[in-house]
């Protein structure tokens, strides 16, 4: 595996795989893997010929109040990790290679960045998601790009990207990893201490505790998102939002008749986490994202 850090590079190496006809797969992240990466990259190695992980911590999407500069950083751990999975790319650029000075260009997609997290974190945080995803678009040119659906509302938006811009990638998002205990595999994990890691566990019950009530027919909005706070109540969490809303658009819902998406996140101890489960329409199944 190769690790490279400049854009006329990794464009070099990515040109002459075309001009080979083989198919590029990208799978974007910011490092600190666990296992749901992994079987990004794992998927990416099954459908592609030439795979590109990028490991890029995007400064633009975080807040002066969040934790960019504490975000777990290790990438000789990462690269070995993705060698394993075979990967032929490592594209690890510094900021200043993604944002050279003078870099005055932002991607703002409206109508679903102003809910959920956008709300809890700031219109910021998806403008920087949009800006760099468009740019790794741009550079990496790939033919597929990988994503995990824990965070459906990023998918969402970067669907929505591709839609509007006529970006010649398909979007594959794969399903959520989690932990024995189903706890969602995310970077920000490490930040738990061992009592805040139980406590945690209290997000996916309460996914499922709602879930259980919608396959045994309950409609109603409001009685369906109640049945998870009753649980994330009894855990001692208080989410900064527990949301269920349609999964084409973001819309509310009242009623829940069609696919919709039930999102959640919570500070729990140290660690800001998030997760969600699709609560399928029709005579379909309910199960996690």
């Amino acid at each position: 595996m190769r690790i490279i850090r400049t854009i006329p590079e990794i464009r070099a190496v990515v040109g002459a795989a075309r001009a080979a006809r083989q198919r590029v797969g990208l799978v974007p992240t910011m490092g600190a893997f666990h296992d749901g990466h992994l079987s990004l990259m794992r998927e990416a190695r099954a459908h592609t010929d030439l795979v590109v992980v990028s490991l890029f911590v995007n400064p633009t999407q975080f807040g002066p109040n969040e934790d960019l500069a504490s975000y777990p950083r290790d990438e000789a751990r990462d690269a070995e990790l993705a060698g394993q999975q075979g990967v032929d790319i490592l594209f690890a650029p510094d900021a200043a290679e993604i944002y050279p000075e003078g870099f005055a260009t932002s991607i703002h997609v409206t109508g679903l960045t102003e809910v959920l997290d956008g709300a809890a974190r700031g219109a910021f945080h998806f403008d920087g998601v949009a800006t760099v995803v468009t740019k790794l678009f741009g550079i990496v040119a790939p033919d597929v790009a990988y994503f995990g659906q824990k965070d459906a509302q990023q998918v969402m938006v970067v669907r929505r990207i591709v839609r509007d811009l006529n970006l010649d990638v398909r979007i594959e998002a794969c399903p959520i990893m989690r932990e024995p205990d189903g706890l969602a595999m995310s970077s920000r994990n490490i930040y738990l201490d061992p009592a805040a890691r139980q406590q945690a566990t209290a997000l996916n019950r309460a996914l499922d505790a709602a879930a259980a009530v919608h396959a045994n027919g309950e409609r109603d909005a409001a009685r369906i998102v109640d049945a998870a706070r009753t649980v994330l109540a009894d855990a001692g969490i208080e989410p900064e939002y527990l949301e269920l809303r349609s999964n084409d658009d973001l819309r509310t819902l009242d009623r829940v008749e069609g696919d919709a998406l039930l999102a959640v996140a919570a500070r729990v101890g140290a660690a800001r986490l998030i997760d969600n489960h699709l609560l399928k329409g029709g005579t379909g199944c309910d199960a996690p994202c």
